[in-house]
């Protein structure tokens, strides 16, 4: 890791990464969000909470420490990103497998920007007739979301810019990070 601007940093194959958010306040926002999910489903019948793969693998993981009523856990695996490009082609490496039919489903995404991905799950998902579906997502980007449907669970508000760590990464590299990075303009 370099330090520059008191700064840490951390490169990653060919570019620089800057801490922009560090975990103390992912853990505090993700317990905010944990608490409105507690008191939104207290009286729901064991919720399906989904995660979509690779990167919301680490939220996922701490969301659910925060969780206080009984639920289900289940994972896809989504991909429309190559290098810090969205290639607007979503594809589904990994589907649905439970039964999803009068359940409510609580889709775990790492970080919601155009909103192509999501869109594409919903409309996967609303085929298998669930009683409910709702978003929570750790990272939101508002000026880059161009969608008609509700996240309704947003731990974070970030602007547009390329980050990495907490599960999310560039080229596979910086998912093991516990904090998260944005990429220097150098």
């Amino acid at each position: 890791m370099n330090q520059e601007n008191n700064k840490p940093r951390v490169v990653l194959h060919d570019k620089t990464f800057e801490l922009s958010i560090p975990y103390a306040e992912l853990d505090k926002a993700i317990a905010a969000l944990g608490d409105k999910i507690n008191e939104d489903y207290k009286d729901v019948e064991t919720p399906l909470f989904l995660g979509v793969l690779s990167g919301a693998f680490m939220f996922m993981s701490e969301l659910m420490q925060k969780i206080n009523f009984p639920c289900e856990l289940s994972f896809v695996k989504l991909s429309s990103y190559s290098g810090m490009t969205s290639t607007g082609k979503v594809q589904e490496l990994i589907g649905l497998r439970n039964n999803i039919e009068g359940r409510h489903v609580i889709i775990v995404e790492d970080i919601v920007d155009t909103g192509e991905s999501m869109e594409h799950l919903l409309r996967s998902l609303a085929g298998h007739r669930p009683a409910s579906v709702e978003i929570a997502t750790l990272l939101f980007k508002p000026s880059k979301f161009s969608k008609d449907y509700d996240v309704k669970y947003r731990a974070l508000e970030i602007p547009n810019d390329f980050i990495v760590g907490f599960g999310l990464d560039y080229d596979e590299l910086g998912r093991n990070l516990k904090d998260i990075y944005t990429v220097v303009n150098e």
